[in-house]
């Protein structure tokens, strides 16, 4: 019995012989689940010393300490137990899973990894801890704050997110903080505002005790849907100062840096729904307090002259974010699209300043025309009532030109039942009751002229078309003399209204004017209000004209502008005729 008790530990010893020497490589993590403020350690532990030891990226952290090295070797009854630990601090950067990655360290010449780890960063959390804990004093005072200027707007009402750093006068941080999340509007029309220059250190409160804060962004929202509306936090990793236990070597307290990540929260913003009673059918969602005016340039004019007529709303509200009232124009008025003339700033109580449009009227006949008043209607949410504003009519008079012809369809009066006469059987006399028709007998065709005629037509033509086609693609044929002939047809078409009116001055460099216009609008496939000479430019450049002819087309429109207002003589607008036809063929040939 005793025999097979020491054969039993002589054969346990011998079994675990192999384990004792077996190389253990592993990582662990001081938890798998932290707050984005929050530090990780990770120790990489063997049992046998090793070299060469490659670390994993810590992709998604950031590195604050490590690798520090310790070493344990110890023996217990006999047994030697031998560690060795590299150990890394880091700070997470984003939130979700992260995988710390796997570590090589060579043992014996043999090469071993260790296993990736996840974990998981959630949002900041709110940490307690000691008084004399750097990371705790940090926390404490240190603050990242969002304040709403209204958390329960109606729609499209402005509200402004204003971001500011409180730091107490227990700590103190430099301007090098780093930005890890930004705050996302969805649902939200955003514009953030400037900080011009440096920023500024204000005096302040936090929680009743004194603190210095700075405002690091100044955002405008405008609420685009109705209900319970996030604003996602703005996150920050902000290098602090704080006051350590230790003394230099006269008597004054070190400071040592931590490296804190710090969040504003997240922002519920409700909405609420603009009120159905008393809203216009006209409404377009505008949302604020607005002056509605309607005016023209001029309101007497000839046939073929131009006016302009401004539709405009000033004020403060959601300027960017609603439609203006079209007005109808009489059929007698040619009307071009409309411009758009915008002097909008964002402050930080929201859009402010000028939206409007401006329609370009040119009439073909003459008489008294009336554009009709227009009606705008706009939601105020400090009266929390709907206003509505209605224009005067615009009456413009037109005079020098043809009459504008007006068909008058007027209804045959229908006599009454005393003036009726009854019918009569001579009434009816003028329907015929018998046919007179007559049979007609077909006439032979085979062997006629006609029969030989359409039999041999074919032949006699193929040899002629052949010939046309020789002959069509001798003439067409040279790419370059077609491609004048086009861009000469192509002159004539858009400067053929100009050349009728080069016995009147004005009239001639209106004509000039919108031709040119009209050739750009064609060529590029754009809308009048996309015409502006900055913009012309801009685009002729892009489509890689040169510069040349973009110069000498910029100067013939500033020709026809000063033109109009300022007399010239006859030979100057023959040069300028002679000047466009030359440049539309030469920018029709570069474009195509």
């Amino acid at each position: 019995m005793q025999m097979t008790r020491i054969l039993t530990l002589l054969l346990l010893l011998f079994m675990a012989a192999p384990l004792a020497g077996q190389v253990s490589f592993e990582a662990k993590v001081s938890k798998k689940r932290l707050g984005i403020n929050e530090r990780l350690r990770v120790d990489f532990e063997m049992n046998e010393d090793g070299d060469n030891f490659r670390p994993p990226s810590f992709e998604g952290f950031r590195v604050l300490g490590g690798p520090n090295q310790s070493i344990s070797n110890s023996w217990i009854n006999g047994r030697r137990t031998y560690s060795k630990t590299y150990s890394f601090f880091l700070a997470p950067q984003k939130k979700g899973a992260l995988t710390i990655g796997q570590a090589v360290i060579e043992i014996d010449g043999a090469l071993y990894k260790s296993l990736p780890i996840s974990v998981e960063i959630t949002e900041a959390v709110k940490r307690s801890g000691d008084g004399g804990d750097a990371d705790y004093l940090a926390s404490e005072n240190v603050h990242l704050v969002a304040e709403v200027s209204n958390t329960n707007p109606y729609l499209n009402e402005a509200i402004t997110v204003v971001y500011k750093l409180y730091v107490s006068n227990e700590v103190s941080i430099t301007a090098n903080w780093r930005e890890i999340d930004a705050p996302k509007y969805a649902d939200f029309w955003s514009q953030s505002i400037d900080q011009k220059g440096q920023m500024k250190i204000y005096e302040g409160q936090y929680n009743g005790a004194p603190y210095r804060y700075v405002i690091l962004r100044t955002t405008v929202l405008y609420p685009q849907k109705t209900g319970t509306l996030e604003i996602e936090p703005l996150t920050l990793d902000v290098p602090i100062d704080v006051r350590s236990n230790k003394r230099d070597f006269i008597g004054r307290f070190m400071m040592t840096r931590v490296n804190k990540t710090i969040s504003a929260g997240r922002q519920a913003i409700k909405v609420k729904e603009l009120p159905l009673a008393g809203q216009p059918e006209d409404f377009s969602g505008a949302v604020g307090s607005f002056d509605f005016t309607v005016n023209t340039n001029k309101k007497t004019l000839d046939v073929g002259e131009s006016l302009a007529l401004k539709v405009g709303v000033s004020g403060s509200g959601n300027l960017k974010l609603f439609e203006l009232p079209e007005p109808n124009f009489p059929g007698a008025l040619e009307v071009y699209e409309p411009t758009r003339q915008d002097k909008i700033r964002t402050k930080s109580s929201g859009m402010t300043g000028f939206f409007g449009q401006e329609y370009t009227i040119v009439p073909q006949a003459q008489g008294a025309f009336t554009v009709q008043p227009l009606t705008f209607s706009y939601f105020d949410p400090k009266k929390q009532t709907y206003i509505t504003k209605t224009s005067e009519p615009v009456s413009i008079e037109v005079a020098n030109g043809p009459v504008a012809s007006t068909e008058i369809v007027l209804a045959d009066k229908e006599p009454s039942s005393t003036q009726r006469d009854l019918p009569t059987q001579t009434g009816f006399k003028y329907i015929k009751l018998v046919t007179d028709w007559k049979s007609i007998k077909s006439a032979p065709f085979f062997n006629t002229m006609r029969f030989w005629l359409w039999l041999f037509l074919p032949l006699v033509l193929i040899p002629l078309w052949f010939a046309y086609k020789k002959w069509h693609a001798k003439y067409y044929g040279n790419s370059a003399k077609n491609a004048y002939r086009q861009t000469q047809r192509l002159a004539k078409k858009y400067l053929s209204e100009a050349k009728a009116k080069r016995e009147d001055h004005a009239k001639f460099y209106e004509a000039l004017e919108r031709a040119l216009h009209n050739f750009l609008k064609a060529k590029l496939d754009l809308s009048t209000s996309e015409l502006s000479q900055e913009n012309t430019a801009h685009l002729l450049t892009q489509k890689g004209l040169d510069q040349e002819l973009i110069v000498r087309w910029i100067g013939l429109f500033k020709r026809c502008d000063m033109a109009r207002y300022a007399p010239s003589a006859q030979g100057a607008a023959d040069r300028d005729f002679d000047a466009a036809k030359e440049l539309i063929t030469l920018i029709d040939k570069q474009l195509n």
